[in-house]
């Protein structure tokens, strides 16, 4: 499409594979247990029936055991153990789907929604595909999936009159604020929740309306843009790049095909959302039952589709096999909680964490866990592997600031979702290489609104501690 970098022309930040840095990360703490004095604080029982810790109560104890070399690596194998029903989960949930995205059903809405809207209409076409791509990250964890529609996006935004950076923007910001405002996520606020011992899809609502400001905010800042480029090509950020920017009368087509089956194929993931939501929030549903759903919607997928049985054969294995590097982080990620319980040290992190907040009010230590959790996924480029390395110190962190578990599940989110579009480590090259735009130029752009977003999501978990959001 253009004469743009494509993937892996551009030279990025390499870090080791992150299965590398979770093991290291367990070698560090390791050594730690040696190091730094095993404690524990006293603990109570909540109105919720869970264990918390009390704060100001920490004391040194004797019977804790350091790591050592052979048992560090025993840890490794009963890190995936414990973590095995949240594994299983990302597992089932990932390969269900699987069926649905194989289906097309996502890709021919895009093209039905581009045939209706065309000319000076074509603006709100920004706001409606943040919100339907922001929905399929929210609710089924779509994020890879959406790579495939970047230069076709790209493509289309130039052809309506704007530029290529119009459609990659729609593309990354849409699946990066789906992510930071999930509401039932499996891979992402499902593995958080699950660790932090809170009902899954705990905080829903207010979720949701955090998700809706940032599509909101989102939605000005690229039709701003947008408004602009149209008016005068020179004012796009890749002008003078070939094929990047518009050309007079030109215009591209997305043919998709959008049928009867795609139609019931979207019925069927809605029936299954609102049989999970329900199900949860009504009937105290939790992993198995969730995973039950997911994979009868996916059988309803098949049949609808047609599909022979070797096909769905093909189907599972492919989401089985595209899940494992998930799953596998979640099991190592777990080695590294038994690393510190088992060498009595997470109680003494999690204190010395708590001495400088705790002489800061409650908003300004939630703004702090969101920056931490933002800078941490540099380092663990992953929903689910961040999850399992940060929720284990996060979520009796905020017991000890006297902060719901669910804000700290929040900041995690927020941290999670954008950044992943924005950081090197992650897949901003990616996604700038698929839609033909230098990366610079993407990030001049895409900072600005990264930036907004950030702000926005730190009056967010100002207003949840207010509220006393969760509790």
């Amino acid at each position: 499409m253009s004469n743009g970098p494509k993937v892996g022309e551009k030279k990025k930040i390499n870090l080791p594979h992150v299965f590398i840095i979770l093991f290291a990360i367990m070698i560090i703490c390791a050594i730690a247990t040696w190091i730094i004095p095993a404690g524990t604080f006293d603990y109570v029982e909540n109105e919720s029936g869970r264990n918390v810790a009390v704060a100001g109560t920490w004391h040194r104890v004797d019977d804790a055991t350091p790591v050592g070399p052979f048992r560090l690596f025993e840890l490794v194998y009963e890190g995936m153990v414990n973590a095995a029903d949240i594994s299983f989960l990302v597992f089932i949930t990932y390969c269900s789907v699987t069926f649905i995205i194989k289906s097309g059903a996502f890709e021919g809405a895009v093209g039905a929604l581009l045939k209706v809207f065309k000319g000076n209409s074509s603006l709100i076409t920004i706001p409606i595909f943040l919100a339907l791509i922001g929905a399929g990250s929210s609710t089924v964890g779509m994020f890879e999936e959406w790579l495939p529609f970047i230069p076709v996006f790209a493509a289309i935004y130039t052809g309506m009159g704007y530029d290529a950076l119009t459609g990659l923007m729609v593309i990354a910001f849409g699946a990066g604020m789906g992510y930071s405002g999930a509401i039932m996520n499996p891979f992402t606020v499902g593995v958080a929740q699950g660790i932090a011992e809170i009902p899954y899809m705990s905080g829903m609502g207010y979720r949701l309306c955090c998700h809706a400001v940032m599509i909101i905010i989102a939605s000005i800042f690229i039709i701003r843009y947008a408004t602009k480029v149209k008016a005068d090509p020179e004012n796009s950020y890749v002008y003078g790049i070939e094929g990047l920017v518009r050309k007079e009368g030109e215009s591209i087509e997305h043919e998709a095909e959008f049928g009867i089956k795609q139609k019931l194929i979207l019925l069927d993931l809605v029936a299954a959302i609102i049989v999970v939501v329900v199900g949860v929030m009504k009937l105290g549903w939790y992993f198995s039952q969730i995973c039950a759903v997911f994979l009868i919607m996916a059988v309803v997928a098949a049949i609808i589709m047609r599909w022979n049985l070797h096909k769905v054969g093909d189907l599972l294995v492919s989401g089985f096999m595209e899940a494992t590097t998930a799953a596998m982080m979640i099991g190592i990620a777990r080695g590294v909680k038994l690393v510190l319980t088992e060498g009595g040290i997470i109680d003494t992190v999690v204190n010395g964490m708590s001495l400088p907040l705790s002489h800061m009010p409650l908003w300004l230590s939630a703004i702090c866990m969101l920056i931490v959790q933002t800078l941490l996924n540099f380092f663990v480029p992953s929903g689910s592997g961040q999850a399992a390395v940060s929720m284990p110190i996060m979520a009796p962190l905020a017991d000890v600031l006297g902060m719901n578990r669910d804000i700290a599940v929040l900041a995690y989110q927020f941290g999670d979702g954008l950044s992943n579009i924005i950081w090197p480590t992650a897949f901003a090259a990616v996604v700038a290489g698929l839609s033909g735009v230098p990366l610079e130029k993407y990030w001049k752009l895409a900072f600005k609104l990264f930036g907004i977003l950030v702000a926005a999501q730190a009056i967010l978990m100002v207003i949840a501690v207010a509220i006393n959001f969760g509790g």
